[in-house]
């Protein structure tokens, strides 16, 4: 019951936090303390601490340079506010991932974890970062030139700040094994730094990629019928959208789901490949 109270009482403070700060909604900070008193009292500060290095540097970022970022964001489905399905889409996998590692422990849960964490970081990154370049976007699809915001599009500074927030989740996920006793030891050979940064880089720039490509085919997108902009999102300049392309339950909580999942399998397959069969 220890671990529980502390992972209670930990989250109520970052979510109560985050929330004054605007980095969470109502919905998201209820969401948040559920799912990081999970991820403590099934997993360990190492599980817990890897999400909250996700959440404040994301968090931070989506505030770093916000005005100039507004009219790129102004499209978007969601704001730097995250909401419950935000928090779900985000935390909810690793959740999954924790409780398994819990009742049947194996190293695969964590590369999974690592690989999840490493995507939603990335993608955050690419987009907040990328979002500054100086630089048009092109299309992960046709490789033209697509205006600023346009979901599928990406920069050269996008990419590299993908890999940087891939990179970070590895090297957090690292010293947070560390600090607990035999940790790092109990995971196996492959929990060394440069394993789980390896790991965490490769599936952090993958998700990031596959969400970005999701994004530009299979997204819901709309266009605003009165400046004419194509939107994630089903209202704009205060009135109703018109959808252009994709099914509506596609939308941009669904895609960086189905990004973060894959990108887990592909951190499970690369721990398979270097370190389980060799």
């Amino acid at each position: 019951m220890l671990d529980w109270g502390i992972g209670l009482a930990c989250s109520l403070l970052i979510a109560a936090g985050a929330y004054a700060k605007k980095s969470l909604s109502a919905s998201g900070a209820a969401a948040a303390v559920i799912v990081g008193t999970l991820l403590y009292a099934y997993g360990s500060l190492a599980w817990f601490g890897t999400l909250i290095v996700f959440f404040v540097t994301s968090s931070l970022l989506s505030k770093w340079k916000h005005k100039r970022k507004a009219a790129v964001e102004s499209g978007y489905a969601k704001t730097g506010r995250r909401d419950a399905g935000q928090v779900a889409a985000n935390g909810g996998i690793g959740v999954l991932l924790c409780i398994g590692h819990s009742l049947w422990p194996h190293p695969l849960w964590w590369a999974a974890y690592l690989g999840v964490m490493a995507a939603v970081n990335a993608d955050t990154w690419a987009t907040e970062i990328g979002g500054l370049s100086r630089t048009q976007p092109r299309s992960i699809v046709t490789g033209r030139i697509v205006p600023a915001g346009t979901s599928g599009g990406i920069t050269s500074l996008g990419l590299v700040a993908s890999l940087a927030g891939g990179i970070v989740i590895g090297l957090a996920a690292w010293l947070l094994l560390m600090l607990q006793p035999q940790g790092a030891a109990a995971e196996g050979e492959w929990a060394s730094l440069g394993g789980m940064v390896l790991l965490a880089a490769c599936g952090g720039l993958a998700g990031s990629l596959i969400d970005s490509w999701i994004g530009a085919v299979w997204q819901v997108m709309y266009r605003c019928p009165v400046c004419g902009k194509d939107i994630e999102k089903d209202r704009h300049c205060d009135s109703q959208a018109v959808r252009i392309r994709g099914a509506s339950f596609m939308t941009n909580d669904a895609v960086n789901m189905i990004s973060s999942l894959t990108a887990g399998a592909l951190c499970m397959l690369l721990y398979l490949l270097l370190f389980a069969l060799v």
